[in-house]
């Protein structure tokens, strides 16, 4: 049938010609973006998948930053603690020089003089030790607790932990408190019979975790951090227990009692004989490194157990660096994890959201084609329709 209102051919080129347009126009996009999900409709169920992928490795990779910051902290605290190291290290030879007799009383006050100087430098590093502005060596973060949680994860709760004490000599009165007072003194040479020295140890106060007991009876020292216990803190009693276990017995005292008995520990000279009839006890609270706060070296026997004191200190630090440097390898291990999992994980987004240049290269080639053979067929469907004028004539 011949008409001329109704253009069949030219309605259907021109149907071509749009959708071929939005084709070509999909291809351009693609490619001046570089990406083949530019909007929901490009790839709905693609475009919730690549956001989420998105999400996870831009958290990984400030996961890897969140790691090597903490790494840093920790080797800011580390290095402080070499140089703790190398101060008790140097005490501990004040020490030893003390012991020998062939110093005299001047003399042991000049090393003296220097061994306490050493101790207040230690405690200014602990208290004045920082990064970004926080004090690490001191427990004072987290509320007392000196607990760091470092977020190296993409998810929330993804953590290493580290927990760095509080290693001065002495530090603001805490909940723990610990007294000695001697009951019986030892007597003297006057007694037909000499008695023996019986001293009390009484835990007090208010337990808190973290809290730090240092106390040396005879020639034993130990520093007991307070941890959980039986209900959430250590009681007294758990506390006392726990030094006496920690003592692992003194040379020179015997008949140690009342362990179970509200914190109370009592101890006795094991002979009551004059000579050995008496012990030294002392206590204190305050840092992991509070054993060494009433150390001196003017006389033979302070030396001794000064010397005794530092051996300890030097365990604690020792102890504590080898928890950090752990730690360390531990974040280092896992930021390069970190690494490696958010480049596969790029990668795989990138399969999802990036555009292939050469299936797009090859479809815009294919439509603008399609684009010109459809704009000449537009023309020719036009064109028949002057046919009908010839009828007319």
């Amino acid at each position: 049938m011949s008409a001329i209102n109704t253009n069949t051919s030219s309605i259907l080129a021109r149907n071509a010609l749009v959708s071929n347009e939005r084709a070509m126009s999909t291809s351009m996009q693609r490619l001046s973006t570089g990406l083949r999900i530019n909007s929901a409709k490009d790839d709905a169920a693609g475009l919730a998948i690549s956001s989420k992928m998105t999400s996870q490795t831009r958290g990984l990779d400030q996961a890897v930053r969140n790691a090597n910051d903490a790494v840093s902290l920790i080797q800011t605290a580390e290095g402080a603690m070499v140089e703790v190291t190398n101060m008790l290290q140097r005490m501990r030879e004040l020490a030893v020089q003390s012991a020998s007799d062939t110093n005299v009383t001047a003399d042991r006050t000049a090393l003296n003089q220097e061994f306490t100087k050493l101790r207040e430098e230690i405690n200014r590093v602990a208290q004045n030790t920082q990064w970004n502005g926080q004090n690490v060596l001191d427990k004072s973060f987290a509320s007392g607790t000196g607990v760091y949680k470092f977020q190296v994860g993409a998810n929330a709760a993804q953590t290493i932990d580290l927990t760095i004490g509080n290693y001065q000599t002495t530090s603001a009165i805490q909940g723990t408190t610990a007294t000695v007072a001697t009951t019986t003194s030892a007597s003297g040479p006057n007694h037909a019979t000499a008695a023996a020295q019986v001293s009390t140890l009484t835990i007090a106060g208010t337990p808190a975790l973290g809290d730090v007991i240092s106390v040396s009876v005879g020639d034993k020292s130990y520093v007991h951090t307070v941890t959980a216990g039986a209900a959430t803190v250590q009681t007294a009693t758990e506390i006392a227990a726990a030094i006496l276990t920690g003592l692992g017995g003194a040379s020179g005292v015997s008949g140690v009692t009342g362990a179970a008995a509200a914190g109370v520990l009592t101890f006795t000279a094991s002979s009551t004989a004059y000579g050995s009839n008496s012990f030294s006890i002392s206590s204190s609270q305050a840092g992991l490194l509070s054993g060494i706060r009433e150390s001196s070296i003017t006389t033979q026997a302070n030396s001794n157990s000064a010397i005794a004191a530092v051996d300890t200190a030097i365990a604690t630090v020792n102890t504590g660096r080898a928890e950090m440097g752990a730690t360390i390898n531990r974040l280092q291990y896992a930021a390069d994890n970190l690494a490696s999992v958010s480049a596969n994980a790029t990668e795989s987004r990138g399969r999802i959201l990036d555009a292939d240049y050469a299936k797009e290269t090859t479809e815009l080639a294919r439509t603008q084609i399609i684009a010109q053979a459809g704009t000449a067929m537009l023309a020719q469907a036009n064109q028949v329709k002057q046919t009908v004028l010839s009828l007319l004539k």
